[in-house]
């Protein structure tokens, strides 16, 4: 096969692997903080807590609604540019994403309709439990696809006979030592991108001085939420990272521009490069500014403790350096910035100047707010890159490679794909982006009676502003 339609194969399901990727994140961690909010209002009866609802659900079910376009789109491409290796993988990796439609297209789709359109016609318990199974059903959808996924890291419980993956272990094949550690690294980078999401919108809406005392409680509430899961996740990518070391260690190798490795014997350490300039041809980096022992600190818990370096594989089982070494490292320092945004949060919080009458005074923070909105989209991207490319040259780590797994097809037919999956894709973005637009230019319904089950009472605020006044009386000095 001509490298080149390769080439465009691989960028072809990179592209469209990448814009599927912005959505199922923020539906799986938004149902869940939907969930909690009314559970909230279904405990207190604050009205406030029944408009956030109904205002952030508008935004789930745009975001929902591109998920499953792109994600279906997504399912086609794997047996339109990657055949051979969706006829071999079947047995396992068919069943996973089957079990996977089950749940997102049957079990999340059928309470998402009870969700949406129950209002008033189902009482506020049973709308509770809709929710709820919408929040189970979206974490079960990323179960099974985070489980494809890492069985393609660390393949377990299959043998290959005839050019087919048999499953010989289904506890070992699902349960696959990769998957322990990234399905709850993947789950709480989906919770912190919407914490995120909702502090982003909601400092948003403060800036412009609008609905403030409606949106000063979710940005309070998931900051203090964003204290626990953004060190919680940095812990739980150090202990992937580890997992990686053990069962993929030319891509821990690539992700930390690892090309030699040295003796352990303390007379050479092994250094840790923040920046470098790796050069996969002589094999080395051409320069770095590194930590001397960090990186025998981090993988070892020693000084002087060896890490394999790409000088131990093949040149052709090496991963391309660039990417995974730039892609991990963005993402760590998202992380820990998150975590610093979390922090002053907590800080102000407990200073009493995060209150209604005071948090529109810290335009500095809610602009670092609204702009920590769209980081967590760059961190996930990132990751997942690091991810898949460090695998590299590898479809299914150790047992099939890229150019055995993928569609035999001439450079006309792959760039036709490309560019059929391009246009798609940025009409999915664009009015994607347009409708959450127009849902935050019109803001919460703050008139409308609130409707449950028969249940009906005006829906009225007496401390909400007026949209048109873009500076309430009560955020006033």
């Amino acid at each position: 096969m001509d490298p080149l339609a390769v080439l465009l194969t691989r960028l072809d399901f990179a592209w469209v692997t990448s814009l599927h990727f912005l959505y199922p994140p923020l539906t799986i961690g938004l149902s869940t903080l939907l969930f909690l909010t009314e559970w909230r209002w279904f405990q207190t009866d604050d009205e406030h807590w029944y408009r956030l609802v109904r205002f952030f659900e508008k935004l789930f079910i745009i975001n929902f609604g591109a998920g499953v376009a792109t994600g279906v789109t997504m399912e086609m491409a794997f047996g339109i540019l990657y055949g051979p290796f969706s006829q071999a993988a079947g047995p396992f990796f068919g069943q996973v994403l089957g079990y996977e439609t089950i749940t997102a297209f049957m079990y999340e789709a059928g309470f998402i309709g009870l969700m949406v359109f129950g209002w008033g016609k189902i009482s506020r318990g049973m709308h509770l439990f809709a929710t709820f199974n919408v929040m189970v059903s979206s974490s079960l959808s990323a179960f099974w696809i985070m489980d494809a996924n890492s069985w393609m890291q660390s393949p377990t419980g299959v043998e290959m006979r005839d050019g087919i993956f048999h499953v010989t272990d289904w506890g070992a094949a699902i349960f696959n030592p990769n998957f322990l550690s990234s399905f709850p690294h993947m789950w709480i980078a989906a919770l912190e991108m919407a914490l995120f999401f909702v502090i982003g919108v909601s400092a948003w809406f403060v800036l412009k001085g609008r609905y403030v005392t409606l949106f000063q409680r979710p940005l309070q509430y998931a900051l203090i939420a964003a204290l626990v899961a953004t060190p919680l996740q940095i812990y739980l990518g150090d202990a992937l990272g580890h997992v990686v070391g053990d069962t993929q260690p030319a891509k821990l190798a690539a992700m930390e521009g690892h090309y030699k490795t040295y003796n352990d014997d303390g007379s050479v350490n092994t250094a840790w490069p923040i920046v470098a300039w790796p050069n996969d041809a002589k094999g080395q980096n051409d320069w770095a500014i590194s930590v001397p022992y960090g990186l025998s600190l981090i993988e070892t818990y020693s000084l002087n403790g060896k890490v394999e370096g790409l000088d131990q594989f093949k040149p052709e089982n090496r991963p391309p350096v660039w990417v995974p070494f730039y892609s991990f490292r963005l993402m760590v320092a998202i992380g820990f910035f998150l975590f610093a945004v979390a922090v002053w949060g907590a800080y102000l919080t407990l200073r009493g100047r995060l209150s209604v009458g005071s948090i529109t005074h810290n335009r500095w923070f809610l602009r670092t707010l609204v702009f920590s909105a769209f980081l967590p989209y760059v961190a996930i991207w990132t990751g997942w890159w690091a991810r898949d490319i460090g695998r590299q040259p590898w479809l299914v780590q150790g047992m099939m490679r890229i150019s055995e797994g993928v569609s035999r097809m001439t450079v006309f037919e792959a760039s036709l794909w490309l560019i059929g999956f391009t246009t798609f894709e940025l009409f999915v973005w664009y009015f994607t982006w347009y409708f959450l637009a127009k849902v935050m230019r019109e803001g919460p319904d703050m008139d409308s009676p609130v409707v449950m089950g028969g249940d009906e009472r005006l829906g009225h605020l007496e401390d909400t502003p007026d949209t048109d006044d873009p500076e309430p009386a009560y955020a006033r000095p």
